[in-house]
């Protein structure tokens, strides 16, 4: 994602696909999703809270990817394993 740099935190993983799969990516306050499906095959992101709640969701694009920020307990899963994630750190200076 250019405008800046990011520095994995943890292993890049499959997102999971369901509430019950999803992962606060080792309590990162930001982590990058990558849609590694063809251009085109959108799928849904979606954060929540520890509990289960929604907190909001959004679609990425194939080949695209997104940085998003979150609280250490928040977890996000996918419509499908195609979108990878991994907590990163971000420098905006």
């Amino acid at each position: 994602m250019a405008g800046f740099p990011w520095k994995p935190r943890t292993t890049e993983a499959a997102c999971g696909v369901n509430t019950g799969a999803a992962s606060n990516f080792s309590s990162s306050r930001y982590v990058r999703l990558f849609n590694t499906a063809a251009v085109g095959t959108e799928y849904l992101i979606t954060l929540e809270q520890s509990g289960g709640t929604d907190i909001g969701t959004f679609t990425l694009d194939g080949q695209q990817e997104a940085i998003i920020q979150k609280d250490p307990s928040d977890q996000i899963f996918a419509a499908n394993a195609a979108v990878l994630g991994t907590g990163v750190s971000v420098n905006s200076n």
